[in-house]
């Protein structure tokens, strides 16, 4: 092996900063998530793709680099957004804190500051939601769902291609620290 591949071996989890926002920003920008998700798609049918609120949990979970944080911020927006939808309480609480859960492990170990490596986050915690969401729907509540593949990698590509310039605009919100 080489010098540098036994700093990587040993080097262990990133001690990266935690990026902090304003209380408000943790509870409006959600709500606009889940507001948008719930009734835009009803006027403009085309955007019923987007999953917003489940890029925010993506988002704020890679920014705190907590995974208890990140589970925090998935079962709350996912309770919510399980709330106005019409789905069974709890299933969009279950995926969106794993999707938390697993978000922040990832920000521990990598700079989720690069915008290709939240390209490729986004893409694949959509299809992690999707699949983890048909397996809930599946085996909790014996609800015969289809998983329909090709058309969750478009969706996915879609998300990913959103969640950029939408990482970018949120992380104009942080607070620097002092």
């Amino acid at each position: 092996m080489t010098e540098y591949d036994d700093r990587i071996l040993q080097a262990g989890p990133r001690k990266a900063k935690i990026s902090h926002f304003r209380p408000a920003a943790y509870i409006i920008i959600p709500l606009i998530a889940i507001l948008f998700q719930v009734y835009v798609p009803r006027f403009v049918d085309f955007l019923s793709y987007l999953e917003l609120p489940l890029l925010v949990v993506v988002y704020f979970s890679l920014m705190r680099r907590q995974p208890v944080a990140g589970a925090v911020i998935g079962t709350v927006i996912g309770l919510v957004q399980d709330s106005l939808s019409q789905h069974p309480l709890g299933m969009f609480g279950i995926a969106k804190t794993l999707v938390g859960y697993f978000s922040a492990s990832i920000s521990m170990r990598f700079d989720v500051e690069n915008n290709a490596l939240r390209f490729i986050l986004s893409f694949f915690f959509f299809l992690f939601h999707q699949v983890a969401f048909w397996v809930f729907a599946r085996g909790l509540l014996g609800q015969n769902l289809e998983l329909q593949i090709p058309q969750s990698i478009i969706f996915a590509f879609l998300n990913a291609v959103v969640a950029v310039p939408l990482f970018l605009i949120m992380d104009k919100l942080r607070v620097e620290e002092q």
